[in-house]
């Protein structure tokens, strides 16, 4: 939960109606590495502070919601496929789409939401490539210390 809160609020580029940040990195390597029931509480909650506590206090009900159903989505969509980046494709996509609805939800109009998706599919990208790189490298690790997976 600090991990996914520090990494969403230690580099923040402004986008229209946020900002982009690298803790979808953390919320899919948690759908990877934690149980899913934490993973989910992990996301949402580390998610939602860091929208709290960087002012972005409109934000906090839909972040929790859309972090949440990523870890989510990932951990259903692995578990059918057995498949990382199909997995982690449709949990920021769903991440995307989520905040654009909601963007243009709060601040008047699908048009308005749909200014932030271009920052936003960035930020989904390199979120991913980000992700893919560490959950290559980290997974041997966890098994060795786990022992479980």
């Amino acid at each position: 939960m600090a991990i996914i809160c520090v990494a969403t609020m230690a580099v923040q580029i402004p986008i229209p109606l946020g900002y982009a940040h690298l803790g979808d990195c953390m919320v899919l390597l948690a759908a990877v590495f934690l149980d899913s029931k934490y993973a989910v509480i992990a996301a949402a909650v580390g998610s939602m502070l860091a929208d709290f506590v960087t002012g972005f206090l409109i934000w906090c009900v839909p972040t929790f919601i859309i972090k949440g159903a990523m870890v989510l989505i990932y951990v259903c969509t692995f578990r059918r496929t057995g498949n990382t980046i199909t997995s982690s494709a449709l949990a920021l996509l769903f991440m995307v789409a989520g905040y654009t609805v909601t963007g243009g939800m709060l601040y008047g109009g699908l048009l308005v939401g749909l200014a932030s998706a271009p920052g936003l599919l960035l930020k989904a990208a390199l979120n991913m490539v980000l992700f893919l790189f560490l959950a290559k490298y980290l997974a041997p690790i966890v098994r060795k210390i786990d022992g479980r997976r």
